[in-house]
């Protein structure tokens, strides 16, 4: 079972800083990095709610892990959109292949008689190392655009430092003069607001994953023989505070995945109007905090020995803290984009 894998490697992921070859291998031969191939290619081209419900699965053993898996959804989502060929592009022909990229237009291109010559920086690209292909935002001639380069053809500087999600190897791509093809650079239309949605939903499905995960790990304590220190209970479930907090908790992180999967609905089902699009992001800013309150409840339970680097409750702890503050997910802009809308 591909979750199994994923758990077993999931404390070497954190410590090596990228996913384990064994669980990219397992996400390439169960078919998670096609799932945004589109199916002209081999893939699945799944709607917003396929992959959130398989991105939360995987970010319930390894967030990092499931993180990479996203960012693969959105750079394909992106490539099959920009990029339209008669037959297969080089870059679909695994459709299996895995993606990264940064919409951060960090490069610049000169056109040049073979194509365009790129020279750049984008930082945060997460699954760097590991990827094939990656799809970086360019300025050419003076157009915000799309360029597909073998990920073998950039520098990786290692810059990812983060307290959280450690094991995506989110680093800087580099480069230096690099020529793309002109079929692999594009001008970038403008993005829909249901891509929008998608995006935000391959960040916020491994979040909720990760706070399922230690929903696990605390609901197994009560499971064990463990009590509330300094009390006369002989384990945790005889407590009604502690009920009480396990009840919050699961209801948190249950409303968080209800929230997503109803959002990814609605996204998927047509036109979204001008309100739609920031009422529902401030919807799944609203799941991100559910899952970060449900996790500081499940801490209070377990107490201090939740932050024990041997125990997985505190890297789902910080995946959650440091995934649900991606800028998909920003809460405080969400209510003041949404007030906007709303007041015309």
């Amino acid at each position: 079972m591909i979750n199994e894998v994923l758990r077993a490697h999931a404390a070497a992921v954190e410590q090596n800083e990228r996913p384990a070859p064994e669980g990219l291998a397992a996400l390439r031969e169960n078919g998670v990095f096609a799932l945004r191939t589109p199916e002209a290619y081999g893939g699945a081209w799944a709607d917003a709610e396929t992959i959130a419900r398989e991105l939360t699965g995987l970010g319930r053993a390894c967030p990092s892990t499931a993180w990479v898996a996203g960012t693969c959804v959105t750079s394909k989502n992106l490539a099959g959109r920009a990029f339209v060929a008669e037959e297969k592009p080089e870059f679909f022909a695994d459709p299996d292949a895995l993606f990264c990229g940064s919409g951060v237009p960090g490069g610049r291109g000169e056109r040049v008689a073979e194509g365009v010559r790129v020279t750049g920086r984008w930082a945060n690209v997460s699954g760097c190392e590991d990827a094939d292909w990656a799809l970086v935002a360019v300025m050419a001639d003076g157009a915000f655009s799309f360029a597909l380069v073998p990920t073998a053809d950039l520098a990786v500087e290692r810059t990812w430092t983060m307290a959280g999600m450690r094991g995506t190897g989110s680093h800087t791509l580099v480069a230096d003069g690099v020529l793309v093809p002109a079929g692999r650079i594009v001008a970038a239309a403008p993005f829909a607001l249901n891509d929008m949605m998608l995006f935000a939903m391959t960040v916020l499905g491994p979040v909720v994953g990760a706070a399922q995960g230690a929903l696990d790990v605390v609901t197994a304590m009560f499971a064990s023989d463990r009590k509330p220190f300094m009390t006369s209970y002989s384990r945790m479930g005889e407590s009604p505070g502690a009920r009480h907090w396990l009840a919050d908790a699961s209801y948190l992180v249950q409303r968080a995945e209800t929230t997503m999967l109803a959002v990814a609905r609605e996204a998927s089902a047509g036109e979204l109007s001008p309100v739609d699009g920031p009422r529902l992001r401030r919807a799944l800013a609203d799941a991100g905090r559910d899952c970060r309150a449900a996790v500081d409840l499940m801490l209070d339970l377990h107490g201090a020995s939740g932050f024990d680097v041997s125990n997985p409750l505190q890297r789902f702890w910080r995946d959650v803290a440091v995934g649900s503050r991606h800028p998909h997910l920003n809460p405080y802009l969400a209510v003041e984009n949404l007030g906007t809308a709303l007041a015309g």
